[in-house]
């Protein structure tokens, strides 16, 4: 072989190997083979579920004289991403220094009450709330899907043992987890705005 067939299969070569190279990192890189599936519109809408029967769940645990506590807690790992990530929590009913819970203790005090570290919390889902629903009607379709980030806005019904309904406005961002699960990672929430205030 002369020295130029040599060397014309030796850049064939090193450009094959290029080429397969750039395709391997090209497909590892890919959505389909990085661990982690598309987020779909469906799982969204049963993680918003998920956290609305949650509410529901503590609240029921607590009127039965359960361990409503570690109900809370369970239910936050399952729908905040605390453990693995950072959360942006702002709920409906906080204030002053406590208004944010970028902790799972914050957190779970917002929902049961009785940490002395946020004395004003009483338990929001501990009102006896028996019913929960979401409606994502910040536009025709309230959700936005990024990647491995979903985004939902619209409002939260929420409805007491006594039948009385309260709305407030919800911004959810949801994260695909290691483990495969959407969990939050901002959740905003705050009573619509009344001019006549």
């Amino acid at each position: 072989m002369s020295i130029h067939n040599r060397t014309s299969r030796r850049n064939f070569l090193a450009i094959a190997g290029f080429a397969v190279a750039a395709a391997i990192i090209a497909t590892l890189g890919s959505p389909a083979h990085d661990g982690k599936k598309p987020i779909t519109e469906a799982e969204v809408n049963a993680a918003q579920q998920a956290w609305c029967d949650g509410l529901v769940k503590i609240g029921k645990v607590y009127a039965e004289g359960g361990d409503y506590r570690a109900t809370a807690g369970k239910i936050i790992d399952e729908a905040y991403d605390y453990a693995d990530g950072k959360v942006f929590f702002k709920p409906t009913l906080a204030s002053g220094k406590d208004t944010f819970r970028p902790t799972r203790a914050g957190a779970l005090a917002y929902f049961v009450g009785g940490d002395p570290n946020f004395p004003k919390d009483t338990g929001f889902a501990l009102k006896k709330w028996v019913k929960v629903t979401y409606d994502n009607n910040a536009s025709e379709n309230g959700i936005q899907i990024h990647g491995d980030i979903a985004i939902t806005m619209g409002n939260v019904f929420l409805t007491n043992s006594k039948g009385d309904e309260v709305m407030v406005d919800k911004t959810f961002v949801f994260r695909r987890c290691a483990d495969g699960k959407l969990r939050l990672c901002v959740h905003k929430s705050a009573l619509p705005f009344d001019p006549s205030k």
